[in-house]
């Protein structure tokens, strides 16, 4: 049987950065990734990641708690904010590390890491590589693995996580796509670094198609509980049609947000002196008002405007926004504004855990957008998300190493087993019967529901209808058609599990946002529009019970700067 340490499951940024951390340690590390580490969702980033250097010149006056400041005020006051300030005083120590290791950051005159206004910031603390960022920090982490040796196994996907009778982590079964065998690999330690969850949204999303909900889903139907599911970002600048991420770095660089008569609207949600920069979840609902209201172009888009940065700017610094405009949608932002519409981007919920990773289960871990620290509360700032990955994903290596240190290095056989059975238990449940609905038609179909009924805009009449309709969905996929039963690169067993997953956190999603009786960051009601603190200056607490998932509250960590007001 496969053994290691700690089994780190995700090659991302926050996985690659969390097996360095533990290799560093001399802890014995696996990474099981469900494909190559430089194909993860991480290098999709573009813009940037957030730091407060002192030398930045045009920035000198910033400090981490500034950073911090503008973080737990953008997360509409619902971040941790002890959890903020570690993320925010390591961040300059995370962008030297990530410079002295070979990535290519971008340059002032003078030699330092350039950096980027935001939205929602009070300072350009946005440190870029052209608009490449996370392709960048990915490569310097992948060589740094290759570095020290670590072991990845890619191309392995993993269907369970196995959770012992006294409550503690054994390890992982996997689907190895090589041959199609499950195997179980035991470990003293598990880090989830999963990624996101888009693909709930089905094509209305930046996120790649490998971005699902089994990550989360798998340790909460083992019983490790979820956070703050029910807050879900939606980008405000992706392509019209296709959804394809266009950076915040293009308003940071300039860009006009621009309506079919021409305007730059955003002066009537946020003041003169912010404009294109307010906070995500503010600039996307005015957006969608806008094209609500008739004013976008064919009722249907808006433009991000980006002609008079001028060709030289463009191709330096947003060469990648250039190439993927001709390949996309053949036209040239040097000379054409981009048709651009919001899409869902960003889960700042996730699996429960605190500053170091650490679950409610010993041995069990969670970093990244997977993970729910919480450093985002009800809404993430642009530049935070690379951070929270690599700060985070440091700290859940670290800690992991400290806790395997002394433990037998040998699999728990019993428990590993055990999960064994139960996810053939659950493969033949989902895919072994004599069910005649299209499985993809379910996923096509939960895509349309969530965001007609969860998405920007949220009412209880319409979010009843949507759950209404996520139960029938749930309900269908208990009938589908058998699951193929090729061995190698079965991509039909992969891909229905990933529905499973992505219903389980629907269903969340929908539960959640209907109890939440108030509007707050990304979470924004028609039929309760105001920020409630009396009764909802809390987090979401989901656990999975046979019933569907059950409710309940924990309190958000104040600390330094009390509720206010949210005005930009």
């Amino acid at each position: 049987m496969i053994f290691h340490d700690i089994i780190v499951v995700g090659g991302g940024l926050a996985g690659l950065r969390a097996a360095i951390a533990a290799k560093m340690n001399g802890v014995d590390v696996a990474v099981i990734s469900k494909l190559h580490p430089v194909r993860s969702h991480s290098g999709a980033a573009q813009g940037g990641i957030n730091a407060a250097l002192a030398n930045n010149p045009e920035g000198k006056d910033d400090t981490p708690e500034r950073h911090a400041y503008d973080t737990i005020k953008g997360s509409d006051f619902l971040a941790d904010q002890e959890a903020a300030f570690i993320m925010t005083s390591t961040a300059p120590e995370i962008i030297r590390e990530m410079e002295h290791w070979g990535c290519p950051f971008s340059r002032f005159e003078d030699g330092s890491v350039a950096q980027r206004p935001f939205g929602g910031a009070g300072f350009p603390r946005t440190c870029y590589g052209a608009d490449r960022t996370g392709h960048y920090l990915l490569q310097t982490l992948f060589e740094q693995c290759v570095k020290h040796q670590v072991k990845i196994m890619e191309e392995w996907f993993v269907l369970g996580l196995s959770i012992d009778d006294n409550r503690t982590c054994r390890g992982v079964v996997c689907l190895d796509l090589h041959n199609g065998n499950l195997e179980m690999v035991g470990a003293n330690a598990v880090i989830f670094a999963t990624g996101g969850s888009g693909r709930m949204y089905g094509t209305k999303t930046s996120n790649a198609l490998t971005s699902t909900g089994l990550g989360i889903a798998m340790p909460f139907w083992a019983g490790v509980p979820i956070k703050d599911i029910e807050f879900v970002q939606f980008h405000p600048t992706t392509l019209f049609k296709n959804n394809v991420l266009m950076t915040e770095g293009c308003r940071g660089e300039g860009g006009y947000l621009i309506n079919k008569d021409g305007e730059r609207y955003m002066g009537r949600y946020v003041s003169e002196k912010v404009m294109e920069l307010g906070p995500r979840d503010i600039v996307s609902r005015s957006t969608q008002t806008e094209i609500e209201e008739g004013r976008g172009v064919e009722g249907k888009y808006v433009y991000l405007d980006l002609r008079h940065l001028g060709a030289q700017k463009i191709m330096e610094r947003l060469p990648g926004i250039r190439e993927i405009c001709i390949d996309f949608i053949g036209i040239d932002p040097i000379e054409e504004p981009i048709p651009i519409v919001p899409g869902m981007h960003y889960t700042m919920g996730g699996i429960d855990c605190d500053q170091d990773g650490k679950t409610e289960v010993p041995g069990f871990y969670a970093a990244g957008e997977c993970a729910c620290v919480s450093v985002h509360g009800a809404n993430r700032l642009g530049g935070n998300s690379l951070l929270e990955t690599v700060v985070f994903g440091r700290r859940s290596g670290e800690d992991a190493s400290k806790y395997v240190k002394d433990k037998e290095k040998k699999a728990q056989e019993s428990a590993l087993k055990k999960s064994l059975e139960e996810v053939k238990g659950q493969l033949n449940t989902i895919g072994g019967g004599n069910g005649k609905e299209n499985p993809y038609e379910i996923r096509d179909e939960l895509g349309d529901v969530m965001v007609k009924h969860f998405g920007i805009f949220r009412t209880g009449e319409e979010m009843k209808e949507g759950l209404e309709k996520l139960n029938g969905l749930i309900e269908r996929f208990k009938k589908i058609r058998p699951i193929d039963n090729c061995k190698a690169w079965n991509f039909d067993k992969l891909w229905i599990m990933e529905l499973a997953g992505n219903l389980c956190l629907t269903e969340c999603i929908a539960l959640g946002a209907l109890n939440r009786t108030e509007s707050r960051g990304a979470h924004f009601r028609r039929d309760f529009s105001k920020r409630d603190d009396a009764n909802w200056l809390k987090h979401t607490l989901y656990r999975h019970t046979p019933e569907g998932p059950q409710i309940g509250y924990k309190e958000v960590q104040l600390g330094r700067f009390e509720p206010e007001e949210r005005k930009y």
